[in-house]
């Protein structure tokens, strides 16, 4: 299955969705126009409480080895950036971080892989990339591109450092509610990951504890680089 490996369009998706929804000026309300600012604030609006859960579905394509591969589950998220992505189908896996640490389990093998979020997220520069809008904007181009449904604005990034692994990031965000609804990555390798998410709930209470992983006994222990 090809959504397990690809640690690397899971950690791009994963900061720039946190980045998006945690770093940009407050609104008073969640009204906006066709504009970049207001859209940003009434994204920033919809997010404003503790936390959130939501069910997600995950297309993956390789298009050097022409594979697909799709893939299903649930994701919680706690502020400023504790997250939780289980997946249920075609086979189990778990995702988790405190913002300071990532552990990513795979039942199936047996394995762990154990990293720092901060490195994993944003090359070295997580922490202040999830905390401040001008992070944002010094590591992407952020910009507001057509969208083919009218029910949606499409918000594009485009990183800024010439070596990076990610070509761009499209965020389809609701003119409704401001909720971001999809996420799509290309990398430059012309891989893309796409990341529809449903059935938001912005009232439950997330603990701490769902942000930890202990891992079971038996299991292998791997080591995730920098």
């Amino acid at each position: 299955m090809i959504f397990a490996p690809k640690v690397s369009n899971t950690k791009f998706v994963m900061a720039a969705f946190l980045a998006l929804i945690w770093t940009v000026a407050p609104s008073g309300g969640l009204q906006a126009r066709d504009s970049l600012p207001e859209i940003l604030a009434g994204i920033q609006k919809r997010y404003a409480g503790p936390g959130f859960a939501a069910d997600f579905f995950q297309h993956s394509t390789l298009k050097a080895m022409d594979i697909s591969d799709s893939a299903e589950g649930r994701i919680w998220v706690k502020r400023p950036a504790k997250m939780r992505w289980e997946y249920h189908k075609p086979e189990k896996q778990i995702v988790v971080t405190d913002g300071k640490r990532l552990w990513i389990y795979r039942p199936l093998d047996r394995q762990v892989m154990v990293g720092q979020a901060p490195d994993m997220f944003g090359q070295g520069k997580g922490a202040a990339f999830l905390s401040k809008m001008g992070q944002l904007r010094r590591n992407f181009d952020v910009t507001l591109v057509p969208s083919a449904n009218p029910d949606y604005w499409r918000i594009k990034l485009v990183p800024l450092s010439s070596g990076a692994e990610m070509s761009e990031i499209l965020v389809s965000v609701s003119r409704k509610n401001f909720c971001a609804e999809q996420i799509v990555t290309h990398n430059t390798y012309g891989d893309e990951t796409r990341i529809v998410i449903r059935n938001y709930d912005f009232d439950t209470s997330l603990p701490d504890r769902l942000f930890e992983f202990e891992p079971p006994k038996g299991v292998e222990i791997i080591r995730i680089k920098p």
